[in-house]
C-alpha cells in the first residue's frame, strides 16, 4: 500500500483511468461487432446504419484522445470495406 499522499492519489487516478479505458475498449468492440453482424446477415441497410454509427463513435474517441487518428482511420476503413462487400 502507498505511504505518501501523492502515491495514494496516483493509485486512485490509475483506477479511474483503467475503468474509463475499459469502457471505451468495450464500446469499440460492441460497435464493430454490430457492423460485423449486419454484414454477416447480408442486410445492406442495417450494415450501412451500423457503419454510420460506428464511424461517428470511433471519430469521437479520437477527439477525446482515446485512440490515435490513424488507428481510427484504419478501423473505419476496414469496416467500410466490409459494408461495401455486402453490395
Amino acid at each position: 500500500m502507498a505511504h505518501n499522499k501523492s502515491a495514494k492519489k496516483r493509485i486512485l487516478q490509475t483506477a479511474v483511468k483503467t475503468e474509463r479505458n475499459r469502457y471505451y475498449r468495450t464500446r469499440i468492440k460492441n460497435i464493430t461487432k454490430s457492423v460485423h453482424e449486419a454484414v454477416e446477415a447480408a442486410d445492406k441497410t442495417a450494415a450501412a446504419e451500423a457503419f454510420k454509427v460506428a464511424n461517428r463513435q470511433i471519430h469521437s474517441l479520437v477527439s477525446k484522445g482515446f485512440i490515435k487518428k490513424t488507428t481510427a482511420a484504419r478501423k473505419v476503413s476496414r469496416l467500410h470495406k466490409m459494408v461495401n462487400s455486402v453490395a
